[in-house]
């Protein structure tokens, strides 16, 4: 696998390019599907796991398999969360786990085969990374074990993405001033047009910028209007 692909997953800069990093790996690999999920466990009383993740996952498959049941009994699931070495899934595999019907569930959306390996990561984070697609695996050994090395170390390169993009962040409160400030910025608006349109100076546009700057801990208004996004403010 070309290094650049391994480099574009690890260095992304954002959800968005982390994403696309994923897919165009996958698609290189001859796998039309990629998810790469975040497991995230909080120990003690009550003890439970948020999942987060990212990829190219069928809006109507996410429909489907939003029951918890589904992921309590889907045994791709529970390995992952126990082991580190590589899975490789079937009809066969589900059916001798005893969960067949999962499979017919899953197979009209592209999931009929699949490769897929779980990362133990610090801070009790669980990085699941999986590629599926509807024609069978290489026959081959020596492709196969390529592929499966290829998906490993595709693994170890998201690692530190996927603790920063995915993991979830603690937005700051904004006023409301400032979030129409940030829109209307996100639409391309010089800071005397903002100032214009909100009936406040020029000057008063760049103190509110300094200021999300600060709570955003950015250095641009790029910046400012990405974060935003990805924290869910705009």
């Amino acid at each position: 696998m070309n290094l650049q692909r391994y480099e574009q997953v690890s260095q992304a800069a954002d959800l968005t390019s982390f994403r696309q990093g994923l897919i165009d790996f996958a698609n290189d690999l001859d796998f039309g599907l990629v998810v790469g999920v975040l497991a995230v466990e909080h120990r003690g009383p009550g003890s439970r796991a948020e999942y987060f993740s990212v990829g190219n996952t069928p809006e109507k498959f996410l429909e489907a398999s939003r029951d918890p049941e589904y992921a309590r009994r889907d045994p791709v699931h529970k390995q992952l969360m126990r082991q580190s070495t590589p899975l490789i899934y079937d009809q066969n595999f589900y059916v001798e786990a005893g969960a067949g019907e999962l499979w017919e569930m899953i197979a009209p959306f592209g999931y009929r085969t699949g490769v897929a390996v779980g990362v133990h990561m610090p801070g009790y984070k669980r990085l699941l990374l999986g590629m599926d697609r509807e024609d069978p695996l290489p026959r081959d050994p020596v492709q196969l074990n390529r592929l499966i090395a290829d998906l490993q170390l595709l693994a170890v390169h998201a690692q530190d993405a996927a603790a920063r993009l995915l993991t979830p962040k603690n937005a700051p409160k904004l006023p409301a001033r400032q979030l129409e400030i940030l829109r209307l910025t996100m639409e391309g608006k010089s800071a005397w047009v903002v100032g214009s349109l909100l009936g406040i100076s020029e000057n008063t546009v760049n103190y509110h910028m300094k200021q999300l700057f600060k709570q955003l801990d950015v250095s641009t208004k790029g910046q400012a209007v990405l974060k935003a996004m990805e924290l869910g403010l705009l």
